[in-house]
Parts: structure tokens; C-alpha cells; sequence
């Protein structure tokens, strides 16, 4: 088994817990370990693989909080930096009544990390590296660690994976520069996986079928569309499937596309690179069928990192 890397964002998610309420009149906040490659990381080590998380956090309370929740799954945080200049990121959401959510994003050091302190990792020791953007194409020093990692990983042929994890309140301004970032990760990628409004938002298109026809026309990787409770769309050499969903009474979705992606590339840690190469249309569509139970497994519980604690590979019997 080989180690996976990810990198982006850790961050700590502070829930109101005021249903229907908006972030200024809200007066209760759940605080949670977040950041969705940091969410790839803990599901990934609940599974049974192994995992290290690049990112960076302050050196305060809630960075302390996120290193010691990711040690607790056995992630490795050798690579999670503490800033003493810079405060841990924060999200505030809360859920309105129309289902809307209210948003507040109070950047701090995620975003800090330098392409320097990148350039430390022995990227020998690892045989696949996870990209979860969300904050990452957003400007600053991560962004140019972001795209230096990349390359190297391309130039040393290691297993990229990406997760565009588009978020509108941070992008709805600059959504065209989102997308030019989402195209350079997509087309050096070998594997990448979006929802069905990602790839309608990236491909500029209509529908998923239209999507997912784009995607294969310009691309020969690997990719996986999620479509909710209608399954997942999977393409693989071009040819195209449908895998279908686990059916569940929904708690929380929150994490469920991380777990997909942490299941995914648990999967593929256990194989050689010979063999991840060779895998046939029906090897992946087994890949797919055990990451969509993990989503569904995480769906089954409130929080993310809460959901992780419950997974294993033994939900892929």
C-alpha cells in the first residue's frame, strides 16, 4: 500500500445551529473540522490507507483542533504547517428556510502556504496526490503551491486525482477564472470527480450527457460524475456507464463526495501503477460501486469527520 497526499484546505466549519437563521442573528455555532481535502485525508485513513495532509493552519486553538482530529483518523500531519502570523480559516454557514445557505469565509492561513515549503515533500513516498481546490484557486501563495505541485507530480508521473469543489459564494465574481483553473488540473489529471452542476458549470453545458461528452472528447483520464440518488455517471476509455446509487434515509450529506474520493483513491493505493493502468471498464465500475458506499455510509451520520469515524472497509463486503 502507498501513501496519498493531499493538499488544500483545512479549515474549521462553524455551523449555526439557529435553523432558519442568518449568520448575524445567529447565537449558537457547532464548530467542525473541515476543508474538503482534508475530508479526503480523514476518509481515506478510516478506510484503512494511508494518508498525509499538506496545508496550513495558525498557531491558535482551532489549528491545535484540526492536527489533533486528523491524528486521531491516522493521517499523517508532518506537512500541516502552523503560521504564527496568520489565524486558522473559518466558514460560517447557516441554513436558511428556503434552503439557501448563509455564507461568511474568513481566510486566514490555509491560504498561505508557500510553493517553498511544498518543494520539502519527498514526493517518492507517494504513489497518488489528491487536489481538492476550493479555496486553492483562489489568490494567493497556495495557488502558485497548488500549480508547483501539479507539475512535479506530472513531471514524476505520480496519480493525480481533482475535485474542483466549486463553491459560488467564493467564486461568484471571477467564475470564468474558475473554470480556466478547473480545465488545466482536468486536462493533466488522471482521475477527477465532480457533481453534476460542476460539470455542467465547467463544460459550459446544459445537461450531464452533454457534460460528459465534453469531458470525453477533450480527455482520456478517468472521471466520475456524481448524480445524487440517480447514481453515478462513470466514464472509462471513453465508454460511459451508469453505476447506481446505494439507497439511504439521509442524516447529513456533508462529506459524502469526499468519502467517494477518499474511497476511490484507497482503492487504487492498494495496486501497483502497472495495475491501476490496466484496470478494465468492470474493475472500475467495482471502484465506484464500493465509493458510493462510503458516501452513503457518511450520509448516514451528522458531520463529516463524525461520519469517517464509521467507516471502514468492511462496508465494501
Amino acid at each position: 500500500m502507498k501513501k496519498i497526499l493531499c493538499i488544500g484546505e483545512a479549515l474549521i466549519d462553524m455551523i449555526c445551529t439557529d435553523k432558519g437563521t442568518s449568520l448575524n442573528n445567529g447565537n449558537n455555532f457547532l464548530k467542525k473540522a473541515g476543508g474538503a481535502p482534508t475530508n479526503v485525508a480523514a476518509a481515506i485513513a478510516a478506510l484503512g490507507g494511508k494518508a498525509e495532509l499538506a496545508a496550513k493552519v495558525g498557531i491558535d486553538p482551532f489549528g491545535k483542533h484540526l492536527i489533533e482530529v486528523m491524528q486521531s483518523f491516522g493521517v499523517s500531519t508532518k506537512w500541516v504547517i502552523q503560521d504564527a502570523n496568520f489565524f486558522t480559516t473559518f466558514a460560517f454557514v447557516s441554513l436558511m428556510e428556503n434552503g439557501e445557505r448563509d455564507f461568511y469565509f474568513n481566510r486566514g492561513a490555509d491560504g498561505q502556504l508557500t510553493e517553498t515549503e511544498i518543494e520539502q515533500i519527498d514526493l517518492s513516498e507517494f504513489s497518488i496526490i489528491h487536489f481538492g481546490s476550493a479555496t486553492a484557486f483562489l489568490d494567493g501563495p497556495l495557488q502558485k503551491a497548488y500549480l508547483s505541485l501539479l507539475h512535479k507530480a506530472i513531471e514524476q508521473k505520480i496519480f493525480i486525482s481533482f475535485d474542483p469543489n466549486y463553491r459560488h459564494l467564493l467564486f461568484q465574481k471571477n467564475v470564468s477564472y474558475f473554470i480556466k483553473q478547473s480545465w488545466h488540473f482536468l486536462n493533466h489529471c488522471n482521475f477527477f470527480k465532480v457533481s453534476d452542476e460542476e460539470a455542467m458549470l465547467i463544460t459550459n453545458t446544459n445537461s450531464v450527457n452533454a457534460a460528459a461528452e465534453e469531458f470525453s472528447e477533450r480527455m482520456e483520464n478517468v472521471f466520475a460524475i456524481t448524480l445524487g440518488k440517480e447514481g453515478t455517471l462513470l466514464c472509462v476509455k471513453k465508454k460511459r456507464f451508469i453505476v447506481p446509487s446505494i439507497e439511504v434515509k439521509p442524516t447529513d450529506t456533508t462529506g459524502a463526495g469526499d468519502a467517494f474520493v477518499g474511497a476511490v483513491l484507497y482503492q487504487l493505493s492498494l495496486l501497483s501503477s502497472e495495475n491501476i493502468a490496466s484496470l478494465t471498464e468492470d474493475d472500475w465500475q467495482k471502484i465506484i460501486i464500493n465509493a458510493n458506499k462510503a458516501g452513503a455510509r457518511t450520509c448516514e451520520f451528522m458531520g463529516a469527520m463524525e461520519a469517517f469515524k464509521h467507516l471502514s472497509n468492511s462496508i465494501f463486503n
